[in-house]
């Protein structure tokens, strides 16, 4: 009973240090930025000493101070004016790397978790779309976090010092940027929430494209066979002009962020050039803290009045990199989220069996979504070593989910499994799973030789065991191990009976598996090739528990033992 318990709670868990643990860190802490976002916010405000130098110097030129006057303020203002460089060249540097670190966590969350991802969760995405996000739409987290963050902090500290800095001399001119600074991040804000919605729009719409792509490239001799190409290309127009109009909402939304800074950052600096240009010619007397504004004071007044704004127009000009970035957020994390994930992956180790091979499976429940109805509920099943079982029934009677289940390619929600009698867990996955081979309808074929192909980079297979195994699944003599780049792509060049021979021909050299499981390997075969695929696997599976998903009456027949999930699923019922 205890096992059982641990078995189930293995099952339905998975262990704490998962992609999608790792992928909801939280942004707001980045290592590295904070530092250096807070080394371009003093390069900032360094101009507060430069402005007073500036004014300083333009004072005593105007009171007819000679060049020792000056000098000193000159120096101070180039010294300062170095070391803003120095500083903003090595925290742009700093924010840089710390933006590509952030974004290789997350895309390194978002591809472990695909990795993990369960081949019956049926809310994986597309090839196409997954790809687009990681390799593509990610590229803009780095932006957001090596401009927008620094941007936003800057944007937030700099004004505030600087009108500080200004309060003390006149009170009005301070007035006059508190009242102009608050319109800014309120229309910013009113128009950021449409650009990320627009921005999140455009992405789906990116990805929606890269998903169709590969879709139809994949099926390109399917759309040629049914005359097809005219009315593909015209989806494949419609979806790029609506890419198109998403692109430029975006771009207008910017546009229009932009111009809003602009309009009110002008307004402000006029207006204190107005009040300091009439305080000084002497026709304004009121805001002033003493008897009236000296040509220095009112000088390092205009100074520091475009600076004001320069953070919040920074922050203007990168605001779209925010919606984009964490459009991009989003969408990686929802890669690295799933309902379904593989069993394995743990760092404890366990001591598994190397006893004879066997598969037991004791009121095992499965469901591809907690509130669908289950596709195996308190299935049973006991194989012994040696054994060739078909499970047969109808599609979508579980058979497919059954091998899955097996292979620990999903985690079922009650019961246990036992291989070779190991209870199948999250610790015993990885291990287990090299006892076993697996063959479905259309198995991948790389581009290159053969001998890849058969090998799959196992260092402990030579070519001659690649050629023994060829001349065992009468391939021998279509191609031998020496040819180069034998097959392309997906196996072009080779007949389905071909492909599934050549998968063959891998399980072959895999002595260590002892479990065979095949998903409809005659599926949409000719009888002929059919019967040659169903002997090589039969002579591979010699000594081995084979157990094979199929509706095909010959294959079955020429097994030992037939399983109707049909009739399981009519005693379930009952």
């Amino acid at each position: 009973m205890l096992e059982r318990r641990e078995a189930q709670g293995s099952s339905i868990s998975a262990s704490n240090n998962t992609p999608e643990a790792a992928s909801d860190r939280s942004t707001k802490r980045v290592a590295g930025l904070g530092p250096a976002s807070a080394i371009l916010c003093l390069s900032s405000l360094l101009w507060v000493g430069q402005a007073a130098m500036l004014s300083i110097g333009v004072g005593a030129i105007s009171q007819g101070g000679g060049v020792s006057e000056v000098a000193v303020p000159a120096a101070v203002v180039a010294g300062l004016g170095i070391l803003r460089a120095a500083l903003d060249a090595v925290g742009g540097r700093l924010c840089f790397r710390a933006a590509r670190r952030e974004l290789s966590v997350h895309r390194a969350a978002a591809a472990a978790s695909l990795a993990r991802r369960s081949p019956l969760d049926s809310s994986r995405p597309a090839s196409g779309l997954a790809a687009s996000v990681v390799g593509e739409q990610a590229e803009a987290i780095v932006p957001y976090l090596a401009r927008f963050r620094p941007a936003r902090l800057r944007a937030s500290a700099v004004p505030l010092v600087l009108f500080a800095c200004i309060l003390p001399i006149s009170w009005v001119a301070a007035l006059v940027l508190a009242l102009c600074a608050p319109l800014i991040p309120i229309f910013m804000a009113l128009i950021g929430w449409r650009a990320q919605a627009a921005s999140e729009k455009q992405l789906a719409e990116t990805g929606g494209i890269n998903a169709f792509l590969l879709d139809r490239l994949r099926g390109l001799a399917t759309i040629r066979a049914l005359d097809a190409v005219d009315a593909t290309a015209l989806r494949l127009r419609a979806d790029a002009e609506s890419l198109r109009v998403r692109t430029m909402a975006v771009l207008r939304i910017a546009f229009l962020s932009s111009a809003v800074l602009e309009f009110f950052a002008a307004l402000g600096v006029a207006a204190t050039a107005v009040y300091v240009g009439f305080s000084l010619l002497g026709s304004i007397d009121v805001g002033i803290w003493g008897s009236r504004l000296t040509l220095t004071q009112g000088l390092f007044i205009l100074l520091l009045a475009p600076a004001f704004f320069e953070p919040l127009r920074e922050l203007s000009v990168v605001w779209h990199d925010r919606a984009n970035g964490e459009a991009a957020l989003a969408a990686l994390k929802d890669l690295a989220t799933s309902q379904q994930t593989i069993l394995g992956g743990s760092d404890a180790k366990s001591l598994v069996s190397n006893g004879p091979a066997s598969v037991d499976m004791e009121g095992v429940v499965f469901r591809h979504e907690p509130e669908r109805k289950p596709v195996i509920d308190h299935f049973d099943l006991s194989i012994a070593s040696g054994e060739h079982v078909a499970l047969w029934g109808a599609s979508g009677s579980g058979k497919t989910s059954i091998l899955s289940l097996i292979a620990g390619l999903a985690r079922h929600e009650a019961g246990i499994i036992r291989i070779g009698g190991m209870p199948l867990r999250d610790d015993t996955a990885d291990e287990l799973r090299r006892r076993m081979a697996w063959i479905g309808q259309s198995p991948h074929v790389f581009a290159g030789s053969v001998m890849r192909n058969v090998a799959l980079g196992r260092a402990n297979i030579d070519r001659g065991a690649v050629t023994a195994a060829l001349a065992g699944v009468a391939l021998d003599r279509v191609f031998t191990a020496e040819r180069v780049a034998a097959v392309g792509e997906g196996g072009l060049g080779l007949s389905g009976g071909e492909a599934l021979r050549l998968a063959l021909a891998r399980m072959m050299v895999d002595e260590q598996a002892d479990i065979i499981l095949a998903d409809e390997p005659t599926a949409h075969l000719d009888a002929e090739t059919a019967s040659a695929v169903t002997d090589a696997l039969l002579a591979l599976a010699e000594g081995r528990i084979l157990i094979v998903a199929t509706h095909d009456p010959v294959l079955a027949g020429r097994l030992g033992r037939i399983i109707s999930l049909d009739a399981q699923a009519r005693r379930a019922a009952a």
